[in-house]
Protein backbone atom coordinates (compact mmCIF):
# COMPACT_ATOMS: atom_id res chain seq x y z
CA UNK A 1 0.00 0.00 0.00
CA UNK A 2 1.21 3.55 -0.77
CA UNK A 3 2.22 5.42 2.66
CA UNK A 4 0.69 8.69 3.30
CA UNK A 5 2.58 10.84 5.36
CA UNK A 6 -0.69 12.09 7.45
CA UNK A 7 -1.87 8.61 7.95
CA UNK A 8 1.50 7.70 9.07
CA UNK A 9 1.39 10.89 11.06
CA UNK A 10 -1.79 10.19 12.83
CA UNK A 11 -1.46 6.71 13.51
CA UNK A 12 1.98 7.34 15.71
CA UNK A 13 0.69 10.62 17.11
CA UNK A 14 -2.43 9.76 18.60
CA UNK A 15 -1.33 6.10 19.31
CA UNK A 16 1.07 8.25 21.49
CA UNK A 17 -1.33 10.82 23.38
CA UNK A 18 -4.24 8.39 23.71
CA UNK A 19 -1.26 5.75 25.39
CA UNK A 20 -0.15 8.86 27.40
CA UNK A 21 -3.73 9.82 28.53
CA UNK A 22 -4.22 5.70 29.15
CA UNK A 23 -1.50 5.73 31.55
CA UNK A 24 -2.27 8.85 33.09
CA UNK A 25 -5.58 7.59 34.29
CA UNK A 26 -4.22 3.96 35.24
CA UNK A 27 -1.61 5.70 37.60
CA UNK A 28 -4.49 7.83 39.45
CA UNK A 29 -6.40 5.20 40.16
CA UNK A 30 -3.51 2.95 41.35
CA UNK A 31 -2.26 5.64 43.23
CA UNK A 32 -5.32 6.37 44.51
CA UNK A 33 -5.85 10.08 42.88
CA UNK A 34 -2.89 11.37 44.88
CA UNK A 35 0.10 10.83 43.08
CA UNK A 36 0.16 13.59 41.23
CA UNK A 37 -0.04 17.58 41.91
CA UNK A 38 -2.16 19.48 39.54
CA UNK A 39 0.60 21.05 37.87
CA UNK A 40 1.95 17.74 36.93
CA UNK A 41 -1.37 16.02 36.20
CA UNK A 42 -2.58 18.86 34.16
CA UNK A 43 1.09 19.40 31.85
CA UNK A 44 0.75 15.81 31.02
CA UNK A 45 -2.88 15.67 30.25
CA UNK A 46 -2.57 18.79 28.05
CA UNK A 47 0.59 17.35 25.96
CA UNK A 48 -1.67 13.62 25.29
CA UNK A 49 -4.66 16.38 24.60
CA UNK A 50 -1.99 17.97 21.73
CA UNK A 51 -0.85 14.52 20.38
CA UNK A 52 -3.93 12.69 20.05
CA UNK A 53 -5.75 15.85 18.64
CA UNK A 54 -2.99 16.34 15.87
CA UNK A 55 -3.20 12.92 14.76
CA UNK A 56 -6.70 13.20 14.60
CA UNK A 57 -6.79 16.44 12.11
CA UNK A 58 -3.57 15.11 10.53
CA UNK A 59 -6.07 12.03 9.34
CA UNK A 60 -8.42 14.11 7.46
CA UNK A 61 -5.28 15.06 5.24
CA UNK A 62 -5.73 11.93 3.66
CA UNK A 63 -8.73 12.21 2.22
CA UNK A 64 -9.93 13.30 -1.15
CA UNK A 65 -12.78 15.74 -0.11
CA UNK A 66 -11.67 16.55 3.72
CA UNK A 67 -15.17 18.65 3.88
CA UNK A 68 -16.90 15.22 3.91
CA UNK A 69 -15.58 13.64 6.51
CA UNK A 70 -18.53 13.64 8.51
CA UNK A 71 -19.31 10.93 6.34
CA UNK A 72 -16.87 8.90 8.18
CA UNK A 73 -19.02 8.57 11.34
CA UNK A 74 -21.82 7.25 9.59
CA UNK A 75 -21.11 3.18 9.78
CA UNK A 76 -20.58 2.78 13.24
CA UNK A 77 -22.22 -0.29 13.26
CA UNK A 78 -20.16 -1.63 10.86
CA UNK A 79 -17.01 0.02 10.36
CA UNK A 80 -14.12 0.24 12.36
CA UNK A 81 -13.01 3.63 10.76
CA UNK A 82 -16.84 5.32 12.25
CA UNK A 83 -16.27 3.22 15.64
CA UNK A 84 -12.43 5.07 16.02
CA UNK A 85 -14.22 8.14 14.91
CA UNK A 86 -16.75 8.69 16.70
CA UNK A 87 -15.30 7.34 20.29
CA UNK A 88 -12.56 9.70 19.91
CA UNK A 89 -15.06 12.90 19.23
CA UNK A 90 -16.78 11.00 22.11
CA UNK A 91 -13.88 11.16 24.18
CA UNK A 92 -13.04 15.32 24.16
CA UNK A 93 -16.48 15.89 26.40
CA UNK A 94 -15.67 12.68 29.11
CA UNK A 95 -12.23 13.86 29.32
CA UNK A 96 -12.74 17.12 29.57
CA UNK A 97 -15.31 16.64 32.75
CA UNK A 98 -12.78 14.17 34.03
CA UNK A 99 -9.90 17.06 33.93
CA UNK A 100 -12.75 19.40 35.49
CA UNK A 101 -13.75 17.41 38.15
CA UNK A 102 -10.01 16.99 39.04
CA UNK A 103 -9.34 20.47 39.37
CA UNK A 104 -12.11 21.26 41.64
CA UNK A 105 -10.89 18.03 44.02
CA UNK A 106 -13.71 16.11 43.09
CA UNK A 107 -11.57 13.16 44.45
CA UNK A 108 -12.21 14.39 48.31
CA UNK A 109 -16.44 14.52 47.87
CA UNK A 110 -16.76 11.46 46.11
CA UNK A 111 -13.67 9.45 46.06
CA UNK A 112 -15.13 5.72 44.41
CA UNK A 113 -16.56 7.81 41.63
CA UNK A 114 -13.12 9.00 40.77
CA UNK A 115 -11.33 6.09 41.15
CA UNK A 116 -14.08 4.88 38.45
CA UNK A 117 -13.58 7.53 36.24
CA UNK A 118 -9.72 7.29 36.11
CA UNK A 119 -9.89 3.58 35.21
CA UNK A 120 -12.31 3.97 32.47
CA UNK A 121 -10.05 6.86 30.78
CA UNK A 122 -7.59 4.25 30.75
CA UNK A 123 -10.03 1.52 28.89
CA UNK A 124 -11.39 4.62 26.59
CA UNK A 125 -7.92 5.52 25.31
CA UNK A 126 -6.94 1.72 25.12
CA UNK A 127 -10.13 0.96 23.50
CA UNK A 128 -10.07 4.05 20.70
CA UNK A 129 -6.01 2.57 19.85
CA UNK A 130 -7.38 -0.81 19.77
CA UNK A 131 -10.27 0.62 17.05
CA UNK A 132 -7.13 2.29 15.15
CA UNK A 133 -5.36 -0.71 14.55
CA UNK A 134 -8.57 -2.48 13.61
CA UNK A 135 -9.40 -0.21 10.84
CA UNK A 136 -6.28 -2.06 9.04
CA UNK A 137 -6.61 -5.81 10.88
CA UNK A 138 -10.52 -6.26 9.57
CA UNK A 139 -9.29 -6.16 6.02
CA UNK A 140 -8.67 -9.51 5.05
CA UNK A 141 -7.85 -8.18 0.94
CA UNK A 142 -4.65 -7.05 2.50
CA UNK A 143 -3.31 -10.68 4.42
CA UNK A 144 -0.29 -8.63 6.50
CA UNK A 145 -2.61 -6.75 8.15
CA UNK A 146 -5.56 -9.18 8.65
CA UNK A 147 -3.89 -10.48 11.79
CA UNK A 148 -4.87 -9.98 15.18
CA UNK A 149 -1.59 -9.23 16.11
CA UNK A 150 -2.24 -5.70 13.85
CA UNK A 151 -3.69 -3.82 16.87
CA UNK A 152 -1.81 -5.61 19.63
CA UNK A 153 0.64 -3.69 17.97
CA UNK A 154 -0.70 -0.09 17.82
CA UNK A 155 -1.56 -0.65 21.44
CA UNK A 156 1.68 -1.45 22.47
CA UNK A 157 3.40 0.92 20.55
CA UNK A 158 1.31 3.51 22.18
CA UNK A 159 1.64 2.76 25.13
CA UNK A 160 5.21 2.28 24.77
CA UNK A 161 5.67 6.13 23.53
CA UNK A 162 3.09 7.14 25.88
CA UNK A 163 5.45 5.64 29.15
CA UNK A 164 8.30 7.07 27.51
CA UNK A 165 6.66 10.86 27.45
CA UNK A 166 5.57 10.08 31.31
CA UNK A 167 8.77 9.05 32.54
CA UNK A 168 10.39 12.24 30.97
CA UNK A 169 7.55 14.41 33.28
CA UNK A 170 7.94 12.48 36.25
CA UNK A 171 11.84 12.84 35.79
CA UNK A 172 11.37 16.62 35.06
CA UNK A 173 9.63 17.60 38.32
CA UNK A 174 11.37 15.76 40.25
CA UNK A 175 9.06 12.58 41.15
CA UNK A 176 10.67 9.63 42.46
CA UNK A 177 11.06 7.39 39.21
CA UNK A 178 12.48 3.98 40.81
CA UNK A 179 9.69 2.08 40.99
CA UNK A 180 8.55 3.19 37.15
CA UNK A 181 11.46 2.92 35.48
CA UNK A 182 11.18 -0.96 35.43
CA UNK A 183 7.91 -0.72 34.12
CA UNK A 184 8.94 1.67 31.41
CA UNK A 185 11.71 -0.79 30.16
CA UNK A 186 9.39 -3.63 30.12
CA UNK A 187 6.88 -1.46 28.01
CA UNK A 188 9.52 -1.26 25.77
CA UNK A 189 10.80 -4.80 25.81
CA UNK A 190 6.92 -5.91 25.32
CA UNK A 191 6.28 -3.44 22.15
CA UNK A 192 9.47 -4.56 20.70
CA UNK A 193 8.63 -8.63 20.81
CA UNK A 194 5.13 -7.77 19.65
CA UNK A 195 6.39 -5.86 16.33
CA UNK A 196 8.55 -9.40 16.33
CA UNK A 197 6.10 -12.11 16.40
CA UNK A 198 4.20 -9.55 13.73
CA UNK A 199 7.13 -9.65 11.49
CA UNK A 200 7.28 -13.47 11.85
CA UNK A 201 3.41 -13.10 11.32
CA UNK A 202 3.47 -11.82 7.90
CA UNK A 203 6.62 -13.05 6.47
CA UNK A 204 5.52 -16.15 4.36
CA UNK A 205 2.61 -14.88 1.13
CA UNK A 206 -1.02 -15.72 2.03
CA UNK A 207 -1.56 -16.11 -0.78
CA UNK A 208 -0.66 -17.07 -4.86
CA UNK A 209 -1.77 -16.29 -8.14
CA UNK A 210 -2.88 -19.74 -8.87
CA UNK A 211 -5.25 -19.75 -5.93
CA UNK A 212 -6.61 -16.38 -6.83
CA UNK A 213 -7.24 -17.55 -10.19
CA UNK A 214 -9.28 -20.91 -9.85
CA UNK A 215 -10.93 -19.10 -7.12
CA UNK A 216 -11.94 -16.35 -9.15
CA UNK A 217 -13.25 -18.54 -12.01
CA UNK A 218 -14.18 -21.27 -9.77
CA UNK A 219 -11.66 -23.97 -11.07
CA UNK A 220 -10.77 -26.31 -8.73
CA UNK A 221 -9.40 -29.07 -10.11
CA UNK A 222 -7.28 -27.15 -12.39
CA UNK A 223 -4.18 -24.69 -12.64
CA UNK A 224 -5.06 -21.76 -14.17
CA UNK A 225 -2.20 -19.01 -15.20
CA UNK A 226 -2.47 -15.31 -15.77
CA UNK A 227 -0.83 -14.76 -19.27
CA UNK A 228 -1.76 -10.99 -19.35
CA UNK A 229 -2.56 -8.35 -17.18
CA UNK A 230 -4.46 -6.52 -19.96
CA UNK A 231 -2.18 -3.56 -19.53
CA UNK A 232 1.07 -1.97 -20.35
CA UNK A 233 1.89 0.68 -17.85
CA UNK A 234 0.93 1.27 -14.30
CA UNK A 235 -2.78 1.95 -12.84
CA UNK A 236 -4.04 3.24 -9.50
CA UNK A 237 -4.29 -0.24 -8.50
CA UNK A 238 -0.95 -1.34 -9.24
CA UNK A 239 0.26 2.49 -7.97
CA UNK A 240 -1.78 2.94 -4.69
CA UNK A 241 -2.28 -0.81 -3.75
CA UNK A 242 1.12 -2.37 -5.35
CA UNK A 243 3.35 0.10 -3.84
CA UNK A 244 6.92 -1.36 -4.79
CA UNK A 245 10.05 -1.39 -2.98
CA UNK A 246 12.74 -2.88 -3.20
CA UNK A 247 13.61 -5.73 -0.51
CA UNK A 248 17.16 -4.59 0.44
CA UNK A 249 15.25 -0.74 0.99
CA UNK A 250 13.04 -2.76 3.35
CA UNK A 251 15.29 -4.34 5.27
CA UNK A 252 17.52 -1.25 6.13
CA UNK A 253 14.27 0.71 7.05
CA UNK A 254 13.26 -1.92 9.55
CA UNK A 255 16.46 -2.39 10.81
CA UNK A 256 16.56 1.58 11.22
CA UNK A 257 13.11 1.11 12.64
CA UNK A 258 14.12 -1.56 15.77
CA UNK A 259 17.07 0.14 16.39
CA UNK A 260 16.40 3.96 16.45
CA UNK A 261 12.41 2.92 17.83
CA UNK A 262 13.36 0.05 20.49
CA UNK A 263 16.94 -0.81 20.93
CA UNK A 264 18.37 3.04 21.63
CA UNK A 265 15.69 4.15 23.44
CA UNK A 266 16.11 1.12 25.80
CA UNK A 267 19.25 1.79 26.26
CA UNK A 268 19.18 5.58 27.09
CA UNK A 269 16.87 4.53 29.59
CA UNK A 270 18.88 2.10 31.16
CA UNK A 271 21.84 4.63 31.48
CA UNK A 272 19.58 7.31 32.83
CA UNK A 273 18.03 4.93 35.29
CA UNK A 274 21.29 2.68 36.26
CA UNK A 275 24.44 4.25 35.09
CA UNK A 276 24.40 8.10 34.50
CA UNK A 277 21.01 10.32 35.33
CA UNK A 278 20.57 13.07 32.74
CA UNK A 279 17.23 14.31 31.21
CA UNK A 280 19.30 14.81 27.65
CA UNK A 281 18.97 10.78 27.65
CA UNK A 282 14.69 11.04 28.00
CA UNK A 283 14.26 13.77 25.38
CA UNK A 284 16.68 11.79 22.96
CA UNK A 285 14.79 8.48 23.74
CA UNK A 286 11.51 10.39 22.82
CA UNK A 287 12.95 11.70 19.76
CA UNK A 288 14.48 8.14 18.33
CA UNK A 289 11.81 6.30 19.71
CA UNK A 290 9.27 8.55 17.50
CA UNK A 291 11.46 8.87 14.44
CA UNK A 292 11.49 5.23 14.34
CA UNK A 293 8.42 4.54 15.06
CA UNK A 294 7.41 7.20 11.83
CA UNK A 295 10.02 4.32 10.08
CA UNK A 296 7.81 1.23 11.18
CA UNK A 297 4.27 2.58 10.40
CA UNK A 298 5.85 3.51 7.05
CA UNK A 299 7.11 0.21 6.80
CA UNK A 300 4.11 -1.75 7.99
CA UNK A 301 1.94 0.50 4.88
CA UNK A 302 4.66 -0.59 2.41
CA UNK A 303 4.37 -3.94 3.03
CA UNK A 304 1.55 -4.46 2.60
CA UNK A 305 0.38 -6.04 -0.49
CA UNK A 306 -3.98 -5.80 -1.70
CA UNK A 307 -4.79 -9.40 -3.56
CA UNK A 308 -5.73 -7.01 -6.13
CA UNK A 309 -1.92 -7.51 -7.38
CA UNK A 310 -2.37 -11.14 -7.83
CA UNK A 311 -4.42 -9.95 -11.14
CA UNK A 312 -1.33 -7.42 -11.95
CA UNK A 313 1.39 -9.39 -12.54
CA UNK A 314 2.42 -10.56 -8.85
CA UNK A 315 2.91 -13.87 -8.25
CA UNK A 316 1.74 -13.28 -4.45
CA UNK A 317 0.70 -11.58 -1.91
Amino acid sequence: MHPAFSVIFFTVTSGAGYGLIALLGLFQFLHFGIFLDKNTFFISALIAFLLFTMGLISSTFHLANPKNAWRAFMRFRTSWLAREGLLAILFYPFLFLYLYLTYIDYQIANFILMQTYSFAIFIFAIVIIYCTGMIYACLKTIPQWNTLWTPVNYISIGVFLGSLIFFFILDFFNYEVDPYKFYLLLAIAFAFFMKLIYYFRIREPRHNIGQATNAAIKLKDTNVRLLDVGHTGSTFLTDEFGYKVASRKLLKIKLFAIISGFFIPFLLVYIHSFIYENLIFCLTAIFLAFIGMVAERWLFFAQAKHVVNLYHGSQNV
